[in-house]
């Protein structure tokens, strides 16, 4: 047991290592998707200048990354992109991930009580995305939509426009517009409100999409229409990023949004026409191989270590939890609040999603105590504590399922409570709880794709970025899932064979040992 509370004493250090205080350095890190073309977007190489993505071999590029780099310039660093998900970007920023948001962010009233916002280096123009066979492809104006189903970005001006459009419905918001795009196609949707560069991209990438501009358009205020930086308030250098978008004119933004528009990496799908969906799945595989065994590679690493971690926290709490009480008063009392606290861990973290538990524990460190953990880092630890308050309740079962005699036995042979457990309960322990502990195998390499909240590049984040960059949601995910089939099933029949090895002839009891020996004497 101590050999056990040291490791993972010293798996808490090794973490630990991994913290830093959010500082300033050579880099200005800037927070976008890196998935909403032609703003912003990942691609493989730097070509066209794109500026490198933090923790990965790929790059971004896009308006908001060449409005970036210019800001970047007149700040004296070098531009970083930390590719975050849409809803983590003021989390990131406000607990000093990030130094700015460039993202094609409109300063709306609700957001400027988070952060401040520089001048607009943009003014979007909402625009409708439909089916080319849809029955509201000729619609001309805003009261041509009365019972379609429209949806847009969660968290963006663009889904509270959806009233203006007479008589439509209202649906979910989406968390991003890769997955509008994927749900237009297959019919879920009838259309999403996006910005002109957005659904031109969209209908560039995709024959059966159609961009409906109005002549009588949205009403739409002029804060939601401006696109600008977002800072946290205490930032003094808005004036010098005010002074950069000042040298940009309204006709040079138009210019490098039309080039944008022209360098994004979009494929079209007049090849995929041609093509069998395998053979497009087949495609995506080829040239994207690198990206999905980087992702596994993150997955496998994340649930093994979070599993093992969440095992030894799991039996260090079943067995202080059967503890006899301390007879020292003082102790027993020390003993009594150490177990209400190790109650409400348990109770918190079974009774929390994983997902909410990501973002309270990776960005309200940040903002609590003013350190930045690594997010692998707060990834594996984040998986740990979670396994480890369902693994804990696994232990007291499967240590309650032990003959109460061979406790009794255990003491009258002098054993103390330390030794009854090391030699005695926990090796038919381990084996009886091998299975629940596979099963929370499983659950951990399927549950680490809640953790790409936190920009985590596991197989889903990485499997949604190659979505993002080809436009072929189906097949991408199809891959995706052949993935996790594989990787899950491969676990569960290695462990069914451990399980075997447990169960064969050679692997009895000392009680049972004993016993056969007398009997061939």
């Amino acid at each position: 047991m101590k050999k056990i509370c040291l490791s993972l004493f010293t798996f808490f250090l090794f973490s630990l290592g991994f913290v830093n205080t959010v500082h300033a350095d050579e880099y200005l890190r800037i927070g976008m998707e890196a998935a909403y073309a032609p703003f912003n977007w990942t691609q493989d190489d730097d070509k066209n200048g794109a500026v490198k993505i933090e923790g990965t071999n790929q790059y971004a590029n896009g308006y908001d990354v060449q409005i970036a780099k210019q800001v970047a310039k007149e700040l004296g660093k070098k531009p970083l992109v930390v590719k975050t998900s849409w809803n983590g970007l003021i989390p990131a920023l406000t607990s000093g991930k990030l130094d700015m948001i460039i993202a094609g962010m409109s300063p709306t009233a609700e957001r400027k009580k988070e952060i401040a916002f520089s001048n607009s280096y943009y003014t979007s123009e909402p625009v409708l995305l439909v089916k080319k066979d849809s029955a509201y492809a000729n619609a001309k104006t805003l009261n041509d939509f009365k019972g379609a189903k429209i949806t847009s970005q969660q968290g963006v001006y663009l889904y509270n426009l959806i009233s203006q459009l007479t008589g439509a419905k209202q649906e979910t918001a989406m968390g991003d517009f890769a997955q509008m795009r994927q749900a237009l196609e297959s019919g879920v949707i009838d259309g999403y409100i996006s910005e002109r560069p957005e659904a031109l991209t969209a209908e560039a990438a995709n024959s059966k999409f159609k961009m409906i501009q109005f002549k009588k358009g949205f009403e739409v205020n002029q804060e939601d229409a401006t696109i600008a930086i977002g800072m946290r308030k205490n930032d003094n250098r808005i004036e010098q990023v005010n002074a950069a978008i000042a040298k940009i004119s309204a006709k040079d933004q138009i210019a490098l949004m039309d080039k944008m528009i022209r360098n994004q990496p979009v494929e079209t799908d007049s090849s995929q026409d041609k093509t069998s969906f395998f053979g497009q799945v087949t495609k995506i595989l080829k040239d994207n191989w690198p990206q999905f065994l980087r992702g596994a590679g993150l997955t496998l690493l994340i649930s093994i270590t979070g599993t093992i971690a969440g095992l030894i926290i799991g039996l260090l709490i079943g067995v202080y939890r059967t503890a006899p009480t301390a007879k020292n008063k003082v102790l027993a009392m020390l003993q009594t609040l150490f177990s209400w606290f190790l109650n409400i861990y348990i109770e918190i973290f079974r009774g929390t999603p994983m997902i909410v538990q990501s973002m309270v524990i990776y960005y309200g460190t940040a903002q609590a105590f003013g350190v930045s953990i690594d997010r692998t880092i707060a990834a594996i630890f984040i998986v740990s504590i979670n396994t480890g308050a369902y693994m804990s309740e696994i232990v007291r079962g499967g240590i309650f399922a032990v003959d109460k005699g061979q406790f009794e036995a255990a003491t009258a042979l002098g054993m103390t409570h330390n030794q009854t457990m090391r030699k005695v309960v926990l090796p038919q322990v381990v084996r009886n709880i091998l299975p629940a502990t596979g099963n929370e195998f499983v659950i951990n390499i399927k549950d680490t794709s809640v953790l790409n909240v936190i920009s985590v590049v596991e197989l889903y984040f990485s499997g949604n970025t190659i979505a993002t960059q080809t436009y072929q949601y189906f097949q991408t995910f199809t891959i995706i899932a052949v993935i996790y089939f594989v990787l899950t099933f491969t676990v569960t029949r290695i462990l069914r064979y451990v399980e075997r090895r447990f169960d064969t002839d050679d692997y009895t009891t000392g009680a049972n040992q004993m016993q056969t020996k007398g009997v061939k004497a």
